[in-house]
């Protein structure tokens, strides 16, 4: 059992620095629309409500990349992957959870052309779909916050 988890530190890593791109792609065609695409005469981007999804979008993102430099970091400099099951457990949901927000968003920027598989909403659509694809290996959203509390209980037990 022990090599299994072990193996699913690796796994969830990747799975994040994936999702994370993903989010990325979400974010950068989001903001493309915006600043193209033109409503009642103005930009998209004009509007407030706009601007927040998209500082949103960037603020998970940016909190995503720097939980897996951290993450990264401690992996290169040797901590034990017992050690790091919690935090790669949390970092895996706090991409999917992410890369959810960012998805739901962009397609809400692009509107109806968010959800056709042609056009200039395609990329967005695909990655929406793909969304529940990046959730559930490595483990489902509420079985990898148990173990991340089960792993602070047993530590908060040894204090």
């Amino acid at each position: 059992f022990g090599y299994i988890m072990v193996n699913f530190n690796h796994e969830r890593f990747v799975l994040a620095c994936s999702t994370c791109r993903s989010s990325r792609l979400c974010y950068q065609e989001a903001f493309h629309e915006a600043m193209s695409r033109k409503v009642f005469g103005k930009k998209l981007i004009e509007n407030g409500v706009i601007r927040w999804k998209l500082a949103e979008m960037a603020r998970q993102i940016e909190a995503l990349q720097d939980n897996i430099e951290r993450i990264a970091f401690m992996f290169s400099s040797g901590v034990a992957d017992a050690a790091l099951g919690s935090q790669c457990a949390l970092l895996k949901v706090q991409a999917s959870k992410t890369f959810e927000y960012c998805a739901r968003e962009a397609v809400q920027i692009f509107g109806g052309s968010g959800l056709v598989k042609e056009g200039r909403g395609k990329i967005v659509e695909r990655l929406y779909r793909d969304v529940r694809q990046m959730a559930i290996p490595g483990g489902s959203e509420e079985i990898l916050l148990d173990l991340a509390i089960r792993q602070a209980m047993r530590k908060a037990a040894k204090l």
